[in-house]
């Protein structure tokens, strides 16, 4: 019993230590993609598994994992920092939370689209 209350603590400990990385400082390097990774997988079982949805099944925590990686690699050729700041400020810093790789995605093409348009009449 003993042990098995301590491997749950050693993975609740190792999922708070994931870090976000911001995809325009991201080197390639493994150990950063170690961190993407456990960022995700963390990220997605929280929103999914211990949240108001309770949709915490294999296969949509598989997925979803999938979908925030492709997206976290697209994210990583942006090219407008002050787009990305922001982004990154309003869905990770702020009072909303919703610092997934997707919904940065989302909101940084809309925001990037958005900041080279005018108004016209």
């Amino acid at each position: 019993m003993k042990k098995i209350l301590g491997l749950a603590l050693m993975a609740c400990t190792f999922m708070a230590n994931a870090a976000f990385v911001n995809p325009m400082k991201f080197d390639g390097s493994e150990a950063q993609k170690k961190e993407v990774v456990d960022y995700i997988q963390a990220r997605v079982k929280k929103e999914y598994c211990g949240g108001q949805v309770d949709m915490c099944q294999d296969s949509m925590l598989r997925m979803m994992e999938k979908q925030n990686l492709a997206d976290f690699k697209s994210l990583t050729e942006a090219k407008d920092k002050r787009v990305m700041d922001r982004v990154i400020k309003d869905y990770c810093k702020g009072p909303v939370d919703m610092c997934n790789y997707t919904t940065i995605k989302m909101m940084y093409d809309q925001n990037e689209k958005a900041s080279k348009e005018k108004l016209a009449w």
